[in-house]
C-alpha cells in the first residue's frame, strides 16, 4: 500500500470503504497492516458516523487531580497574599474550613504553573536552623522598622514588639521620629503583662551613649524586666523582629502607598491583626502566633515598688552629675542614674559587682581604678 502519499485518516477511509465488498478480512487487515480488532475497530466508527481521527489520549479522569474550584482558591488567596507560600496557603485553606485540599508541593506547582513563583524566588527559599525561647513572654524583640516617605512628605517610623517564642505581635505604632518609647511600652505592659526580658539593638532610643544607661533601660530594671543589647552591626541576634520587618516590607510597605502618619498607622495595625491572626507561621507548627500566645501572668503594678538591698553590701548612691564616689574615685554612669542607690558587691580582692535592683550594670577594677564590663545582666 503507498502509505507515505496518504494521511492516516484517508487510510482509515479507504480500508472502511474496502472492508464492505471484501469477502477476506483478515487479508485484508494484512494488506494494510493493521489487527483484525483495529480493522474491526474503525469499520464500526465508520458506520456510527465517528470521526477516524485519534481521540485525545487525556484520561477523562484522573485520581487525586486539584479541583478547579480549589486551585481557584489557591490562586486568589496567592493573588491577595503575593508573599505567602504554599504551606502558608495551604494552612488558611484549612482554616477556612476547605477540605480535600492537595499537599504543599501541589499547591507549589499549582503556583509555579499559574506564573505566580519564579525560580530565582525559589532557590533564595532556603532552610536555615530556628532558635526560639520556650515561653511566651521570656523575651520580647523590639526595634524601629526603616523609616519610610509619606505622601504628604513627612516620613513614617514604625515601633513593633514581637513576642520570641509566639512570634505574636505585639505593637506596631507609627511614629514621626524614632524617640520617645516609654508611654508606648507602659500601654503594652497593661493589655499583656510585663516580659522577663527585652532585646532591642544599641540604638539611642535603647541603649545608652558612651557605656551609660538610658531612661527605659532604668525603668525596664525598676519593674524587674532584663534590658538586653545585641552586639553592635550584628543584626542577626534580633533575627526574629528582622524577619518581621522583613515580612511587613513585602506584605504591606512595597505595595501600598499612606497619605499621612493617621493612616499609616491604621493600615499597619490592620496588617498586624493580619499577622496574628489569619496568616499562619511555619517556625510555630503553622498556627497562628494568636494562637499561641499568652499573656504574662506578671501585671504592670500601679505604682513602682521600692526595692531593698541585702544589708549585707555597702550601698552607696550616684550624685547629681551621674557620677558615682567609691574609695576617693568618682565613677561615671548616666545622668539617668541620678539619685539610684546602688550595692557594692565583691567579686575578688580588687574588684566589684556594681548591683541595681535585682541586676549587676557594671563592674569597678579598683587596682586600675576603673569602671568595666557594663553589660547588664540579672543576679537571681
Amino acid at each position: 500500500m503507498p502509505w507515505k502519499d496518504k494521511t492516516v485518516k484517508e487510510l482509515r477511509k479507504e480500508f472502511t470503504q474496502a472492508a464492505k465488498g471484501t469477502k477476506n478480512f483478515s487479508s485484508l487487515c494484512r494488506e494494510f497492516g493493521i489487527s483484525r480488532k483495529t480493522g474491526y475497530k474503525w469499520v464500526e466508527r465508520e458506520s456510527l458516523g465517528q470521526s477516524l481521527s485519534d481521540g485525545s489520549h487525556i484520561p477523562h479522569f484522573v485520581p487525586g487531580k486539584t479541583s478547579r474550584e480549589i486551585e481557584e482558591a489557591i490562586l486568589q488567596v496567592r493573588d491577595e497574599n503575593a508573599e505567602w507560600g504554599a504551606k502558608t496557603i495551604l494552612q488558611v485553606l484549612k482554616n477556612n474550613g476547605y477540605t480535600d485540599l492537595p499537599c504543599a508541593r501541589t499547591i507549589n506547582n499549582i503556583l509555579k504553573r499559574n506564573g505566580c513563583i519564579s525560580e530565582s524566588e525559589s532557590q533564595k527559599r532556603a532552610a536555615y536552623i530556628r532558635f526560639q525561647r520556650a515561653h511566651c513572654n521570656e523575651l520580647w524583640q523590639t526595634d524601629f522598622k526603616g523609616d519610610f516617605l509619606l505622601e504628604d512628605g513627612s516620613r513614617c517610623f514604625p515601633l513593633d514588639v514581637i513576642d520570641d517564642h509566639s512570634r505574636f505581635c505585639l505593637c506596631i505604632e507609627a511614629k514621626d521620629r524614632a524617640g520617645t518609647i516609654i508611654p508606648t511600652f507602659e500601654d503594652i505592659f497593661k493589655n499583656y503583662g510585663l516580659p522577663q526580658a527585652i532585646l532591642s539593638d544599641n540604638g539611642g532610643a535603647f541603649a545608652g551613649l558612651r557605656g551609660g544607661y538610658t531612661r527605659f533601660e532604668r525603668w525596664l530594671m525598676d519593674l524587674d524586666i532584663l534590658p538586653i543589647h545585641g552586639r553592635p552591626l550584628h543584626p542577626q541576634t534580633q533575627g526574629k523582629i528582622e524577619r518581621f520587618h522583613r515580612t511587613m516590607k513585602n506584605e504591606l510597605l512595597k505595595r501600598n502607598k499612606f497619605r499621612d502618619l493617621s493612616d499609616a498607622d491604621r493600615r499597619l495595625k490592620e496588617w498586624r491583626i493580619k499577622y496574628n491572626e489569619v496568616r499562619p507561621h511555619e517556625a510555630i507548627g503553622m498556627m497562628c502566633p494568636a494562637d499561641v500566645y499568652v499573656p504574662s501572668e506578671r501585671k504592670f503594678p500601679r505604682q513602682m515598688m521600692d526595692y531593698t538591698y541585702s544589708g549585707v553590701y555597702p550601698v552607696l548612691k550616684v550624685n547629681f552629675k551621674g557620677y558615682l564616689r567609691f574609695d576617693g574615685m568618682e565613677y561615671y554612669l548616666s545622668e539617668t542614674m541620678v539619685g539610684a542607690e546602688l550595692e557594692l558587691r565583691p567579686l575578688g580582692s580588687t574588684y566589684y559587682a556594681l548591683c541595681y535592683r535585682n541586676f549587676k550594670i557594671a563592674e569597678i577594677d579598683m587596682a586600675k581604678e576603673q569602671l568595666l564590663n557594663r553589660r547588664l545582666s540579672r543576679l537571681q
